[in-house]
């Protein structure tokens, strides 16, 4: 397989706070790769840094062999922040509408993408309601459509189905599925166990540290876990 992403010695830190150290990753094109951890483990300051929305205090990034942050590299990342970067006062549609200019769509193109994805996240039928009457897990699908717009090539999704039921958490993860078969690779964080089990590798994160890597089995197999739950136990300190 082609690489996406290479990480080395990737360190940060907010004034004397080490928010990250050493972080040395490599994902592959085409996989699912979760990052797992508790809260204040570093997960999105890393993806932010993935994107290039941050840049690291040390070490480097690479996305397809360029160095990040690229603003040309960016234009082909889709991503979905834990934070809803949206317009209240505008419609789903006019807000997926502003997006897709930001990510250069076409006037043609927009329509179908727009529809296309409001159909993925089960929001067509509120397409041109305002933003600011909906409710928190409307806002997250709607936050996911707006990262899917531009078919990107690498997908990052922060805590993506926090707020979403369980029916269309699902759903979106046979969409997830659906484009990793189309060769889109993906970077999850989740604190979801079930989730975990349905990324191709994972990275546990504490306190700033990869501790721990590998497929969902092989990380079980490795501490004779019989669930990820477990092992993130196990990982967080939790149990000996």
């Amino acid at each position: 397989m082609n690489r996406m992403i290479a990480t080395s010695r990737v360190s940060h830190q907010f004034g004397t706070e080490h928010v990250l150290q050493d972080i040395d990753l490599t994902i592959d094109e085409g996989e699912i790769f979760g990052l797992l951890g508790p809260s204040g483990a570093g997960k999105t300051t890393l993806v932010k840094i993935i994107v290039g929305i941050l840049r690291p205090s040390s070490g480097t990034v690479d996305v397809q062999g360029i160095r990040m942050p690229s603003l040309q590299q960016m234009h082909h990342i889709g991503f979905m922040a834990q934070s809803d970067a949206l317009y209240n006062e505008l419609s789903a549609k006019e807000n997926l509408d502003f997006f897709a200019s930001v990510y250069g769509l076409k006037k043609g193109q927009r329509k179908d993408s727009i529809r296309s994805v409001l159909d993925v996240v089960n929001l067509t039928e509120h397409m041109n309601k305002p933003v600011e009457t909906f409710s928190g897990g409307m806002k997250r699908r709607l936050s996911l459509a707006a990262a899917l717009l531009h078919k990107p090539a690498l997908l990052i999704l922060d805590e993506p189905t926090v707020g979403i039921d369980p029916v269309l958490r699902e759903s979106i993860w046979k969409e997830l599925r659906r484009l990793q078969k189309a060769g889109t690779t993906i970077i999850v964080t989740t604190h979801v166990m079930d989730e975990a089990e349905k990324c191709d590798r994972l990275a546990l994160l504490r306190d700033g540290f990869v501790i721990a890597s590998g497929s969902p089995g092989e990380l079980k197999q490795g501490i004779n876990a019989g669930s990820m739950e477990q092992v993130f136990l196990y990982y967080g300190g939790e149990q000996s």
